[in-house]
Parts: C-alpha cells; structure tokens; sequence
C-alpha cells in the first residue's frame, strides 16, 4: 500500500506576507450527493476520463455521514463537514440555519492563524468577521450574506434564478440583471460560458431542455471561483456544486425504470434518460478544469458529503410530488397574513416567514395553518422564534379542480391558481455513504477499506496546514485511520 507521503504538509514550506501564510494551496470541490456507484460505473463506460484520472492519483476513502433519516440531509452533514461536529452537536437541522452556529468552521480556523481562505457557494454556513479571504454563501440560505458586498450583485443574481429555478418567472429587474453582467465582465467569464448561455437560451426558444439551465450556473460559479483564485491565491478554498444532486432527486427513474414500479412515459424517457449521466459528464468537465487550475502545487480534494440510491418508498402511495406557491406573497394573502413580514424562500417548496417579533410570528402562522385542500392542512409549518419554516405539506397527486380554502377574507380558491407541481416525481433519495478522494503534488493512490466518520473531514482539512484542532473536534484525522488501517 502507497505511503501517505507529502498528505500533511512541512511547516518550513510556509513563509509570511501581510497577505497570509503562502506555500500551502489546498481546493476542496464539494460535489454534493455524487454516489460511488455510479462514479465506479460511469467511469468504468468511458464517461468520466477526468474523474478516472483523479481517482488513479488519489488516496479513495468512504465516509459514513453516522445519520438516518430525518437527520441525513445535506444542510446538516455539510455543517458537519465544515465543523467536525455531529448533528448532534452542532444543531443545525434546517437549511438556513448554518448563521446560527456557535462555533468556528475550518475557514476561520485557518483565517485565524494566518492563510487566506475563499468560500465558494458551501451550504448553510456560517463565518467570522473579519476573515481574511472571501466568502460567498450558497444561494439558499437566506440568512447570510457574501462578503465582500462586492460579491453582492453577482450573489443575488444567482439566488434568485436557484430559488425560483423550477418557476417561470424569476423576480429579477433588468437593472439587477445588467449589474449581474458588468460583474462578470469584470470577474473573468469565460468565452465558453457566454457561448453556453448564448445556445442554451436558445436551445430554450425552440423548446430544448430547461433543467440543463443548472449547468450554466455551474459554469459561472466556475468563472468567478478561477477569477477570485487567481487574483487571491487563497492557501484554502472550497467550491460547492448542487446540479447533479438535483438530477438523481429527480431522474433516477429515468435513468433505472426497470427498478420502479410507477413508469416513465416514453415521452419523459426521451427527454430524461440521460439526464443524470448528463450531469456526472458535467462534473467531469469540472473536474479537468480543477486539475488543470491546481497545477503541480495545490492539494485537490473531492468529496460528496453524502450520497444518493433510487428513492422506492413512495411508488405504492402513487409516488412523491412537491407543490410550490407560484408567488408567496399572494399565498400569505389568500391565507389572511396581515402582519409585517418578509419572504425568504429555500430549497423545493420550501420558505421562510420572517415576521417583527414573535407575537406576530404565531399569528402568521396561525392563518397558514388554516389552509386546507379537501378538508386536510395545506401547509407544515415550524416555528422558529419570530420566522415560520413552511412549505406545502401535500405529496400525492392533486386534481385540476382542487379547491384551497382558508378562514381569511378570499375563502378559497382553486390550489394550481396558487400553486404549481415541480417537475418530475421524487425517486432519488439520500444514503450515508460519501465519496473523500485526496489528491496531493505527489500524486500518490491508495483505496482504503471500510469507512471513516465525517467528523474526520474537518480536521483532516486542519492537519494539512498544521494547524491543530480545537477541543470541540473529537474526530480523528484521516492520517491517523491511514495508521490504524495499515
């Protein structure tokens, strides 16, 4: 077995700078929800030559997620991830909710003892001012914010078409779209993304494939994480991609129907087949473009967080469908929602109600809950001091003529006025199992047996620049299991 040599990094590589700590780069690519499986079989079909290479170049580990559901979602392992605490610890149970940590993540670790750091859309996190980088929030969660606010039209672009991905309309003013352009002209994109956009608006026009839309985010995100590294040189930075998790949510029927008992059309075949293959090929890209970015120097690390299997569960109930208000405020209308608030969608159908205080925070809540369809609750709804948590509650298939009613002024009205099926049927669902691929300048491979706990991520991420974990990190380093397994 290969020797771990060059995984944790010598101190005298470093120097200081007013800039930081120099002589260590480490980029980790946060893949959310890739499976093993279908890496291994899309891989061993030539569809990944970049994975492929990565892979033979790697130290391969399994990380256990140690969760069940309703606790293996990816907004709590990656606060995991990023804090070496369990769910347990930590807390955060909803997306949104990263802001509330009481802890400091590997980013202000590292930013305290001297590197620049650069965040590049992680989930549901949290940071520390002052931090010497940047840091750019991932789109769903509501209660944080980039820093710089130079980052602030290009953040807002891209959170208001990943909330309102699955809607027709996407409530950005054409001053907000052309900030949004003068920021990446000014912030390095690239001829191959402005060609992307150019055919796939086009593509769109004559009917082609919106849900390939994500992509184009992918490829912008890209862009300005390569910009901001360049300009930077952060010593640690991560980089979060959702699109393909996405697809196996929403396509692993498609791309396996002989294991599901509810069938695709062949109209749903011809247009879905291939779509998760679609996104693996396009994370494949992305990695080329990482390896090619992080040269002979840098420290290039995959990991998936956890993963996904064919979601099963649901085919006798007739499947899993989500409902999404076409406008929220119209929603909080209907139901009679007088009290001053805001609306801050998430992930799904899912959104947040922030009301002044928490008195009016009950009653909010109180009118949503009156929302019924055929006599049953409409919504679930959590209280969260003065916000709600809230989405539609209903899963099944909802007939054309559904009447909402509610105990405010309107009374009802039909539920598709208010709201609108997301596409497809739900038929993938979460699994433990996560991917850890450290690729080091040696270029080293070994495959490790078993799994190790995704506590060790953070740090392990720590060791790499010598900088020793705080006493509220329990997990051992994977350097250490590499001891124990040999």
């Amino acid at each position: 077995m290969a020797r771990f040599r060059g995984f944790v990094y010598n101190a005298n590589m470093r120097d200081s700078s007013k800039s930081g700590k120099v002589g260590s780069k480490v980029i980790f690519l946060e893949f959310n929800e890739l499976c093993p499986e279908l890496i291994a079989r899309f891989i061993g079909q030539g569809h990944l030559p970049n994975f492929a290479r990565m892979r033979n170049e790697s130290f391969i580990y399994t990380t256990d997620a140690g969760e069940r559901p309703p606790n293996l979602e990816p907004w709590i392992q990656w606060v995991t991830v990023h804090t070496g605490l369990t769910f347990q610890e930590h807390g955060i149970y909803n997306l949104g909710d990263g802001p509330k940590l009481d802890v400091k993540c590997v980013w202000d670790l590292l930013s305290d003892a001297g590197y620049r750091v650069g965040v590049c859309g992680s989930m549901n996190i949290c940071y520390q001012l002052p931090i010497n980088g940047y840091v750019l929030p991932d789109p769903w969660t509501s209660g944080s914010k980039p820093y710089p606010d130079s980052l602030l039209d290009y953040y807002k672009f891209v959170q208001g078409h990943v909330q309102e991905y699955t809607n027709d309309h996407v409530p950005l003013s054409a001053a907000d779209n052309l900030r949004f352009l003068t920021f990446m002209v000014g912030h390095g994109m690239s001829f191959n993304t402005a060609s992307s956009i150019v055919r796939q608006l086009a593509s769109e026009r004559v009917g082609g494939d919106r849900w390939k839309r994500a992509a184009i985010l992918d490829k912008l995100q890209f862009d300005v994480f390569k910009f901001q590294y360049q300009k930077l040189a952060p010593n640690f930075s991560t980089f979060f991609l959702n699109s393909t998790a996405h697809l196996q949510h929403m396509y692993w029927r498609n791309m396996e129907p002989e294991l599901f008992t509810l069938k695709p059309t062949a109209e749903e075949q011809a247009t879905y087949a291939q779509a998760i293959l679609f996104g693996y090929q396009q994370m494949d890209e992305m990695v080329g473009r990482f390896l090619d970015l992080a040269g002979s120097d840098a420290t290039l690390i995959f990991s998936t967080a956890l993963s996904q299997q064919p979601c099963l569960i649901y085919e006798e109930g007739g499947g899993k469908r989500a409902y999404r208000p076409r406008d929220f405020e119209k929603l909080i209308a209907f139901a009679g929602v007088t009290e001053k608030h805001t609306i801050a969608p998430v992930m799904a159908e899912q959104f947040y109600v922030h009301c002044e205080n928490e008195a009016d925070a009950r009653a909010a809540e109180a009118k949503m809950a009156a929302l019924r369809v055929n006599g049953e609750p409409a919504m679930w709804l959590t209280p969260q001091g003065p916000s709600v948590f809230a989405g539609c509650v209903i899963h099944s298939d909802v007939a054309e003529d559904a009447i909402l009613t509610t105990e405010g002024p309107q009374k009802n009205a039909k539920f598709f006025d208010l709201f609108y099926s997301m596409e497809g049927m739900k038929s993938g669902m979460h699994h433990p199992d996560g991917m850890f691929w450290v690729r080091t300048p040696e270029r080293d491979h070994a495959e490790f047996p078993g799994a190790v706990p995704l506590t060790s991520v953070a740090p392990t991420l720590l060791s790499l620049f010598d900088v020793t974990p705080p006493a509220y990190m329990k997990g051992a380093t994977l350097d250490e299991f590499r001891k124990v397994l040999n």
